[in-house]
Formats: C-alpha cells, structure tokens, sequence
C-alpha cells in the first residue's frame, strides 16, 4: 500500500500526484524510541572536559602545617587536602564521554517515526506562502 500526495504548482493548483512508499510514510510512531535516540545524540555532543584538581594535582602543600602534638589543634598533614582553603576536590569532576552505542535501526526507526510527525502535523496546519514581488 503506497500513499498518495498531491503536487501543487507555485499558484496551489493542482499539477499532478505522486506514489510515496508506505514502509517510509505509514509507520508507528514510537515516542520512547525518539527520546533515547535524540537524547543519545545530544549526550554525544557532550564536550566531557569537566575537571578539577585533586590533592595530588595542587601545587604546594609538601611541608606539614604544623607540628603533629601539642598545638591543640586537629592534626594535618598537608596544607592542601580537600578539608582546606586552597586544597584539592575530593571525588570532584574527570573528564568522561558521554556518547552512547545506539544500533542503526533504532536511528532509522525514530528518523522515520520523526518524520510521520511532522507528516501529520503539516496536514493539520495551513500555510498560505506571500508571493509579494
């Protein structure tokens, strides 16, 4: 089974009709298989350079505070843990990719699901095109 359309001249006249195959214009539309589909490809677009320095990677910091007892403060060994001013992240970002494995029929599938969309939605909107000179 094939759809038929009309073709439409610059005056919206009719000029004829054309066959479009039904396994490309007469799909399901399968709204998840979009989302994950869209959502991987933006995730993929993801730079993933988020970074920050930890302990080992701040400069300074090789010396010991202050003496171990007698000062009545806690205990420290560096000035640069992530418990001080200056001190490295604890746990903070590394750089990862975000891109996703996502199988060419599934692409394929929510392109042309996509597509029925916007099939439907341009047979349910007008458009009247200004041929101002």
């Amino acid at each position: 089974m094939s759809l038929t359309i009309e073709i439409k001249d610059a005056k919206g006249a009719k000029a004829g009709t054309f066959d479009l195959p039904a396994e490309i214009f007469d799909v399901q539309v399968n709204v998840p298989l979009i989302h994950q589909v869209v959502t991987a490809q933006l995730n993929a677009a993801r730079a993933g350079t988020a970074k920050a320095k930890n302990r080992g990677e701040v400069s300074g910091g090789g010396k010991k505070p202050f003496k171990q007892k007698g000062t009545g403060r806690a205990r420290q060994g560096s000035t640069r843990s992530p418990n001080q001013r200056h001190g490295g992240v604890a746990q903070g970002p590394v750089p990862r990719k975000y891109d996703e494995r996502t199988p060419k029929k599934m692409i394929k599938a929510a392109l042309l699901a996509f597509s029925q969309i916007e099939q439907e939605m341009s047979e349910s909107i007008s458009f009247q095109p200004s041929l101002k000179a």
